[in-house]
Order: C-alpha cells, then structure tokens, then sequence
C-alpha cells in the first residue's frame, strides 16, 4: 500500500471518530441543564416583579418619556452653554410654572362649568334615555335594547314580597314598590366600576404624589445626563453588538420623543378646537368639555371616543338635532387630525397600524387599568422600531419600508 494510501485511509479513520465522538455527546450536558434553568427561572422572576410593581414600571416608563423630550429642549439650551443640569431643572419648572398659571387665570371659568356640567349630565342623561325609549320600535330601540335589558342585579329593583290588596276606600298602592332602573342609574354603576378598575391609584393622594414625584425626577435625571444611561445599557452587550444596540437605542429614543411632542401639540389644538367648536354650537360648558377632550387627547382612539359623550349629551339638553351636530363635529374634528395633523406631526416617524394600536391599549388596559392604557402607544411604538431593526433589517434582511412602499423592494440582494 503506498503512503497516499495510508494517509488517506488514515484521515477517514480519524474522521469517522470523530463523527462518532460528536453522535455521543449530542445531548445536554450539566452545565447546559443548570445554565437553561437558571435563565428560566431568572424570567420569572423577573416577570413575577414586573406583575407585581407594574405600576412603579409604568410611571418609570412615562418618566423616561417625558425626559427624552426634556431631553431634546435641554440640548438646545446647552447652545448657549448652559449646563445640561440647570437647563432641564429649568425646563420642568417653566412647564409647571405656565400649568399653574393658566391653571389659576382660567379656575373661575373652570370651577363654574364644571359645576354646571355636574349638575346638567344627570339631565342630559336623562333626555337621552327619553328621546331613545320615544323610539324604542325603531332602529335607535334595536341598538339601545341590551343596555334597557341589562341584569336586574344592577338596577335599582328589589325584590319584595307581594302586596296586600289595600282596603276598601282606600288608594290604590302606587307602583313605585318596584322601581325601574333609569339609564342614568345603570351608568352611573357601571361608570363606579370602570372607575374602580382603572383608577385604584386615585384612591390614595399619597400614591399620586408619590407617582408625579417619581415623574418629575426621572425626567430631571434622564434628560441631564441621558448619555450616561444609554452607556449603562449598551455595555450589558458583547462588544460586536454593540454598534447595533446604540443604533437601536436613538431610533428608539427618537421615536417615542417625536410621539410625544406629537401628542402635546396634538393634545393643545384639539382642546382649542374643540372648545371653539362647541361654543359656536351654543354648547354648556364649552370650556369644560374642550379641555376634557384635550386631556384624553393623550391617549389615541379610546381618549376621542370617550370625551366626545359627555359633549354629545349635553347637546341633547336643547335638542337631538344639536347633539347630531356636536357628533358631527367630534367626527369631522377627528378625521381632520387623523388624516392632517397627525401625519404632517409624525412625517418621517413611526407609523403603528390603527389594529395594533386598539388591541395594545384593549390589552393593557385590562391588564394594568389606566397607567396601562396611557403607556400602550409609545411601548407599541417602541417594541415596533426595535423589531424592524433587529429582526426585519438583521435576520430577515429588509430595509425599512414606509406604508405606501411595496415590501418586495425592500429585499436585499
């Protein structure tokens, strides 16, 4: 045999051993065993902490937030050598310092429009349970007919034993023994519950206290030295990966920084025009109920949705025709921002898809009440921007596509 021959018969040799070396050790080893078990059960912890202090995670989250966009003044005032410290103290208290003031210049207006709206719901109300029972045969008794057949449970009837026949002479029992539940009475119970699920935090003034403090000093922090924290996280990564961390960290942080700023300018015109709207309208408490559509501004879909049926109820105190009007109005307001401010706000910016924007705020709304349903948008926001960069841009290999962009031209080569 010539020695091409041995050495080639000796290669196959030592690679069939080693084939067979790799068959034996396919398996888990101990230290694989202890290392997966470990990172299981460092998960749930980690998620049994996050169920358990959600709340202290949510306001953490919306005090990181607010100071990206504190952030964003803090480096224009640093052009004029300020420190990046006193220009974000500065900030925050000129911010609160302009609430106070126009909290103060329009509290008259404000104390005495909302006692007439609280005195002038419950009536509102009550036309609207009217002006529906007066069509009960048509289509408005069709769609109004699951709330008029609620659980009896939850109206204002009790069960009494049957009357005695009253005596001869005298007048007949009035039937008021079994008392019918009003709409407002079957409102006002499910709005207690809504109320006591969504918002258990207001039940302690020493818990919102605490929260906006929490809010206050995170967005003071972050915004004085949001490189530092930034540093902080990319270094939990191999140094391979750490271009791509920091790369997805400012696309982050620039996304949730424009939503934001798009949410505040969105928040202050929609409370200027509704305001004005409603006012034209001959609407009570005008003032009131622009500045409530302008709070729920901040929450997208659900917010517009909700501060639009106190409006629409007080127009039923003149007339159906106004209430028609104020719908009309809300809707006309609404598709204006939906299809004019909000683009031209958010232009290069995220766009989230309006389904996942409903099915994130329904989720954690159930999930974390309120905070929850305030935090849905800019989380989605945050979780979409990620993925696109590190699993449709690194694993799948597309660029990132805009909504009118054909995916197919996205596909590297």
């Amino acid at each position: 045999m010539s020695e091409t021959s041995q050495e080639q018969t000796a290669v196959e040799t030592h690679t069939r051993r080693r084939a067979r070396t790799r068959t034996r050790r396919v398996g888990w080893r101990n230290a694989d065993v202890l290392r997966t078990a470990s990172l299981v059960i460092a998960m749930y912890l980690l998620v049994r902490l996050l169920w358990f202090a959600n709340a202290l995670f949510l306001i953490a989250f919306l005090g990181i937030l607010i100071g990206l966009a504190v952030s964003s003044g803090v480096d224009r005032l640093t052009r004029w050598r300020l420190p990046r410290g006193l220009s974000a103290g500065l900030i925050v208290v000129t911010f609160f310092a302009l609430l106070v003031g126009f909290g103060a210049w329009m509290a008259p207006t404000l104390h005495d429009q909302g006692i007439e709206l609280r005195r002038r719901l419950p009536d509102a109300v009550d036309r609207v349970e009217s002006w529906v029972n007066s069509r009960r045969n048509g289509l408005i008794g069709l769609l109004f007919s699951s709330l008029a057949s609620e659980n009896k449970t939850d109206s204002t009837q009790t069960a009494v034993a049957p009357p005695t026949p009253p005596p001869a002479g005298a007048a007949p029992q009035a039937d008021s023994i079994r008392v019918a539940s009003t709409l407002r009475a079957r409102l006002g119970g499910q709005m207690s519950r809504v109320g006591n699920y969504l918002f258990p935090f207001l039940s302690s003034t020493l818990e919102v206290v605490s929260g906006l403090f929490i809010i206050i000093f995170l967005s003071v922090y972050i915004a004085a030295d949001p490189a530092m924290y930034r540093r902080g996280i990319i270094h939990l990564f191999t140094h391979g990966r750490r271009d791509r961390v920091a790369a997805v960290l400012t696309a982050v942080a620039g996304v949730l920084r424009k939503w934001l700023i798009t949410q505040l300018i969105a928040m202050l015109t929609i409370g200027a025009v509704s305001t004005v709207v409603l006012a034209i309208l001959g609407v009570k408490a005008a003032f009131a109920l622009g500045l409530l559509s302008g709070l729920l501004e901040f929450i997208p879909t659900v917010g517009p949705i909700v501060s639009s049926l106190p409006a629409i109820a007080m127009g039923f105190l003149d007339s159906p025709e106004k209430a028609l009007y104020v719908a009309v109005a809300y809707i006309g307001i609404q598709f204006l921002e939906n299809h004019l401010l909000i683009p031209l706000l958010m232009k290069g910016g995220i766009n989230i898809p309006p389904v996942l924007t409903i099915l994130s705020q329904a989720l954690m709304a159930i999930l974390f009440g309120f905070l929850g349903l305030m935090c849905a948008v800019p989380l989605l926001a945050a979780v979409i921007t990620a993925v696109k960069m590190l699993y449709v841009e690194d694993v799948v290999g597309d660029k990132q596509i805009g909504p009118d962009e054909d995916p197919q031209q996205g596909v590297q080569a």
